[in-house]
This record gives C-alpha cells, sequence and structure tokens, in this order.
C-alpha cells in the first residue's frame, strides 16, 4: 500500500473515534498490551511525560515538548486528534513523522492488525511509541487520547504524570459527573510517579489525593505561586496551561532545563512544534478568529474572550458534532451576533439544518451551509473591515478552514 491507500485502510477498517464516535471506543487495554509486545515494548526505551485532562491537554503538551526542545532535549510530542494530516499526530522536535514510515510500519504489522483487530487510536499509539524508540528520543510528551485509566496511551510509566483539569465531556465513556471523569483521568497516576494537577478543583479534589495516596505518589498542584511567562499563544486560557507546563517542568528531575528554556520555550511554542486552532487569528480586516474549544468548559473561556474583542459586528461560523449537548452549550453563545451554522465533514457532524433549529430555541439566528468553507464564505461576504468573525464549535470544523 501506498501512504493514501494506508490511511484509507487505517481510517475505513478499523473503528476511530474521530470518525465514528462511541462505536470505536474500547474500553481494555489488551490489544495495546498484545501490539507492545510484538514490537518488543517500545514504550519502555524512552522517558515520557503523560498529560491527560478535559481542556488544555493538547496545549500544555506542546508547550512542554517547546521548553524541552529549548533545553537542548530530543523530544518526541504525541497528539490526538490531528487537524490536517494523520502525520501530525506524532512529531520529533515539530518534524512530522514521514510518511514513508507510517506506510512502511502499517504494511509490516498489517496482519497482527487485522488478526487482532485492533482500533485506529490503538495502531497509531504502537506507531508512535515503534517511532519515538526507533530515533532515540530524549523524552516524548505523550498526550491522552480520551479518559485515562482505559487509555492506550496508558501503557507507559512516565517521569510525571499530569492533568490539567476536570471537565464533563465525553459523559458516554467516562461517567455523568466530575469526580466519576476524575478517576478515569487519574488513572494515569502510577506508583511513585510525581502527579502534577493543573486546576485545584474542589469537587474532584478528594479523587486525586486518595489515588495519589494509594500509589504513594507525590502530589503538585499548579498554584498561584507559578509566574506567569510571556506567551505567543494567544488566548487568556493558556496562563492556566503555561502554568501547569511550568509546574511539571519543575518536577522533572535528570533533565537540565534553565529559567531561560523556559522563557524561550513558552514564546515559541507555534515555531518550535507547530501547534494550530488556539485562538488563531487568521486575517485582520475583518478579524478572523478560530479556536478549537468544544464542550462547556472551553467555550465559557473562549466565548469570554470574545466578548473583550473590539468589533462593529460579530459573526460566527458554528459547526458541532452529533454527541454535544446542545442544551448546555449554545445558551451560552451571544444572540446578537449573526450565525452561519455548518456541518463539519465527518460522519459524526451534526447536520446544519438539526444545529440551526435547535439554535433558534436559544434566540441564535442565521442560515445553514452544507459545508464549513460555504459558511465561511458567506461570513466574509457579509463583514466589514471593522467586524470579527469567529469560527469553532469543533476541532473538526477548524480542521477544515486553516
Amino acid at each position: 500500500m501506498n501512504y493514501q491507500q494506508t490511511l484509507d485502510w487505517m481510517f475505513a477498517q478499523l473503528p476511530m473515534y474521530q470518525r465514528e464516535g462511541k462505536t470505536a471506543f474500547k474500553k481494555d487495554l489488551t490489544n495495546i498490551l498484545l501490539f507492545s509486545e510484538v514490537l518488543n515494548f517500545p514504550e519502555r526505551k524512552f522517558k515520557t511525560i503523560h498529560v491527560g485532562g478535559t481542556n488544555g491537554k493538547g496545549s500544555t503538551s506542546h508547550m512542554l515538548g517547546s521548553i524541552l526542545q529549548e533545553a537542548g532535549y530530543k523530544v518526541g510530542l504525541y497528539t490526538s486528534p490531528h487537524l490536517k494530516n494523520f502525520t501530525e499526530r506524532i512529531r520529533i522536535n515539530g518534524r512530522e513523522i514521514p510518511k514513508r514510515k507510517v506506510t512502511s510500519f502499517i504494511n509490516k504489522q498489517k496482519g497482527f492488525l487485522e488478526k487482532k483487530k485492533l482500533s485506529f487510536f490503538e495502531m497509531t499509539v504502537g506507531l508512535a511509541f515503534d517511532y519515538f524508540a526507533n530515533e532515540k528520543v530524549d523524552i516524548a510528551i505523550i498526550e491522552v487520547g480520551l479518559g485515562g485509566r482505559l487509555d492506550s496511551t496508558n501503557i507507559i510509566t512516565p517521569e510525571i504524570a499530569v492533568i490539567t483539569n476536570i471537565g464533563l465531556d465525553h459523559t458516554q465513556f467516562l461517567g455523568e459527573t466530575l469526580p466519576e471523569i476524575a478517576y478515569e483521568k487519574a488513572g494515569i497516576i502510577k506508583n511513585k510517579i510525581p502527579v502534577v494537577i493543573g486546576e485545584k478543583q474542589t469537587e474532584v479534589l478528594d479523587v486525586f489525593l486518595e489515588k495519589a495516596k494509594e500509589c504513594q505518589s507525590e502530589i503538585y498542584f499548579a498554584s498561584n505561586d507559578v509566574k506567569n511567562y510571556p506567551l505567543d499563544l494567544l488566548g487568556d486560557y493558556q496562563r492556566a496551561n503555561s502554568k501547569t507546563a511550568v509546574a511539571a517542568i519543575q518536577q522533572l528531575r535528570g533533565f537540565t532545563i534553565s529559567e531561560k528554556n523556559i522563557l524561550d520555550g513558552l514564546l515559541h511554542v507555534v515555531k518550535n512544534t507547530n501547534l494550530k486552532g488556539r485562538w488563531q487569528v487568521l486575517q485582520e480586516n475583518p478579524k478572523v478568529i478560530c479556536d478549537t474549544a468544544h464542550n462547556k468548559e472551553g467555550l465559557a473561556i473562549v466565548l469570554n474572550q470574545l466578548k473583550k474583542e473590539q468589533y462593529k459586528k460579530l459573526h460566527i461560523v458554528l459547526g458541532v458534532v452529533l454527541d454535544k449537548n446542545l442544551d448546555e452549550i449554545l445558551p451560552m453563545f451571544p444572540k446578537e451576533a449573526t450565525y452561519y451554522f455548518c456541518k463539519p465533514n465527518i460522519p459524526r457532524g451534526l447536520s446544519e439544518l438539526v444545529l440551526q433549529e435547535k439554535a433558534t430555541n436559544f434566540n441564535l439566528y442565521g442560515k445553514k451551509y452544507v459545508t464549513v468553507k460555504k459558511a465561511l464564505a458567506a461570513a466574509l461576504d457579509n463583514a466589514n473591515q471593522e467586524d470579527t468573525i469567529y469560527i469553532g464549535g469543533s476541532t473538526f470544523v477548524v480542521a477544515e478552514i486553516i
């Protein structure tokens, strides 16, 4: 198989949460453990930092990667989902895995993958660990895919476990309450491995304290004691993420990281790691901003920041996936904006007609468009130079326009 055939096979033959949703979610580590054994346990051949949480784990992972790069280390970075290209998920010092490496790995392992029916995510985790081991990275930042306890990445024994925060997302898999979700996220805490918690939330504090005690793990909270560093990432919410990243770096043993490395790392996240879609300004006059926030907690912060923008009129290009609780998130959106409802181009995308109908219940009005690009084109046509256009609601909406 060539590269495109390889990707088509990975996407089509086996379940992929990014596209299919609930049917692709496996609550089991059996397959990834078998795959690790076949690959000769690659995850044991390099050091790791494990990053979980509801919001901010991607940005925090990129910040950690950037700081360690500035300190001169060879740094692997595994994140999900990808925005444009599959290879974004697996990077070393910001460079994406070569397509030929993906193709050769899948072709070589295809028999095993078919026989054991590994999911898209399981095979991708195996690919990442194998690549990082072969390339002899000094350390890899591993972002949890979904949850923690039963996530395929949870076969590593990291130097530090990081949990950014807990919010109500993916409740159909992780639980209906914050403590239930926190229990799943706390599953990445390992015996005698330090854990850094990004936000001290009273509702879930006991869950983390009990798990840390059970594992005899030191627990640290990224509190206000961590100073504010200048950031290249826009968005107020990145302050909390940067404090989490710095707190994790402060607890990391066996690596030499200077104050200047932290400063430069946080100033050069985009350049070092090529992070996209986080309060990203695509153009000025009219100002066009996109952000991948897609759950209640993430949207609350982003929409609050949107209120601080100076504009004559606000245009919002909005699309979501099927499993979003619209009764929870739609009331958060500003009523005075003009809306451009659209459907992200994945099987999980919610119909633009359904979204438009639901939005009218909350006095959010606008036209519907069959694609994200047509919605954005209409917004650009209608906006004048003093206006602002915000694009969001889903990672997959943002992916189609950057």
